[in-house]
Order: structure tokens, then C-alpha cells, then sequence
């Protein structure tokens, strides 16, 4: 790592690596020092960093709205009442209108998402060196505080919602309705049910795809811009970061929103029967 602080190229690989765990070619378990250490370790390696700050998250969201919940007023609503119940309501108003079926689950995932994503997307804002240098001096080598730049946190989140639309395609179809909607459409003829069901598949399988890129885009870019505003002089970090932060207020939360839209879409789609 020393070595690595001296240059731009390896300060920057330092900020882009995760918190690897997994086993090492000898057989022994440990954490990877790394990124060829980590690449070696294939396919059961787990992002300790990712989960840490996921699953954390996720707790932090329900402590905050259980206690919201657990604490109403009529008579004197809190500030935390009010913005719990100003994101419901929004939150609710956008499945009215973009859902055209009944699902009592809908509107609550839909909740989940765009404030689990948001605060996953928040800790973007944190100064890159902040944490990581405290986890340095804790003796941990490598620590990513922004789960959302991780590819294999927003590929997870996007399976989760390509489950939920299989599911729901086969409950509120039927095994043979999902499968004609897969072969005999856009042309309804047996001659045409190969190319059909290529077509409806790659349709199908580009949902979750595109879900996870483009929140993992989004989010690894403006990573990685914050990254390179910090090698430049003092001066110029405080002349570029805080304009790039204001921006990038708007990024993270349209970034929260547009995954929630197209989650309501797509189970809005599984629940339509053709």
C-alpha cells in the first residue's frame, strides 16, 4: 500500500477495491490484499464492505420508520412524521399511477427500494478518504462505504425484482399463460414460436440487466469523479467537490427513483394478462 499512495493510478485502485473475503489458492480463508488477490479467489469471494454497509443500512431504514410509526401524533406530528408520511405518500401516489393491478406488496417493496437505494446512494457524499482512512489505521487495507458502486450489490437487488416478476407472471397467468406470452407473441403463429421466444427472452432478461447497470453506472461514475477531485490541490478540491456534490444530490435520488418506477412497471407488466 505504500508503495500505491505515491501515485495518482494507485490511489485510485486503493478507492475502487472492496473489502474482499474468500479463499485463498492455498486453500486457506482470509481477506485479499489486492485486486489480483481478490480476482484469484473467484466466484464464492464475498464484498465484506458491500454487505456491511447494505445490510446496515437497510437496518438503519427500518429502526427510522418503525420509530416514525411507533410514535405518531395527529395533534403534534414530529419532523420525522412528516417526512416519513410526505415519502408514503409519494411513494403511494406513484404505484396508483403507474400500477394497473392489485398487490397489497407493491407499494411497500416499492418504499423499500427507493429509500433503501437512496441512503445506499448517500454515502456517496462522505468525503472518499473519510472512512477509508479510519479503516486504514483500524489495520483493514481496503473499505468502499458506497454499496450501489458495487456491481454485485445492484445486480442482487435487480434478481431480486426479476424473481418477483417471474413469480407474479406465472401466479397471475398460469405456467401455459406465461409461456404463450413467451412464444406466440409479437407474431401468433406456430411457425414463428422460435424466434418468439429468442426475442420475448432477451426482452425479459434485459430488464434485470439494465437495472443493475444503470444504477451501478451512475453511482460508480460519480465515485470515481470524487476520487480524482481529491488528488488535485486543496484548492481545486474545494472549488470542484462542492458543485459536484450539489449535482450529485440530484444523481443519487433520481438514481433511487428510476429503479423504484421501473420495479413498479415491470410488476405492473407480470400482472397484465394478454
Amino acid at each position: 500500500m505504500a508503495s500505491e499512495n505515491l501515485t495518482a493510478s494507485g490511489y485510485i485502485k486503493h478507492h475502487l477495491q472492496n473489502l474482499t473475503f474468500g479463499q485463498h489458492p492455498d486453500g486457506s480463508w482470509g481477506i485479499a490484499h489486492g485486486a489480483d488477490e481478490a480476482a484469484a479467489m473467484g466466484f464464492w469471494a464475498i464484498h465484506l464492505d458491500t454487505m456491511l454497509f447494505s445490510i446496515g443500512l437497510g437496518i438503519f431504514f427500518l429502526w427510522l420508520f418503525r420509530k416514525a410509526a411507533k410514535k405518531v401524533s395527529v395533534d403534534t406530528p414530529s419532523g420525522l412524521q412528516n417526512f416519513v408520511e410526505m415519502m408514503v405518500e409519494f411513494v403511494d401516489t406513484s404505484v396508483k399511477e403507474s400500477f394497473h393491478g392489485r398487490n397489497r406488496v407493491i407499494a411497500p417493496l416499492a418504499l423499500t427500494i427507493f429509500v433503501w437505494i437512496f441512503l445506499m446512494n448517500l454515502m456517496d457524499l462522505i468525503p472518499v478518504d473519510f472512512i477509508p482512512h479510519l479503516a486504514t489505521l483500524a489495520g483493514i487495507p481496503y473499505f468502499r462505504i458506497v454499496p450501489t458502486t458495487d456491481i454485485n450489490a445492484t445486480l442482487g437487488l435487480s434478481l431480486s425484482v426479476f424473481a418477483l416478476i417471474i413469480f407474479y407472471s406465472i401466479k397471475i397467468k398460469g405456467v401455459g399463460g406465461f409461456t404463450k406470452e413467451l412464444t406466440l407473441q409479437p407474431f401468433n403463429t406456430p411457425i414463428m414460436i422460435p424466434f418468439n421466444f429468442v426475442l420475448e427472452m432477451v426482452g425479459l432478461l434485459a430488464k434485470p440487466v439494465s437495472l443493475a447497470l444503470r444504477l451501478f453506472g451512475n453511482l460508480y461514475a460519480g465515485e470515481l469523479i470524487f476520487i480524482l477531485i481529491a488528488i488535485l490541490p486543496w484548492f481545486a478540491q474545494w472549488a470542484l467537490s462542492v458543485p459536484w456534490a450539489i449535482f450529485h444530490i440530484l444523481v443519487i435520488t433520481l438514481q433511487a427513483f428510476i429503479f423504484m418506477m421501473l420495479t413498479i412497471v415491470y410488476l405492473s407488466m407480470a400482472h397484465e394478462d394478454h
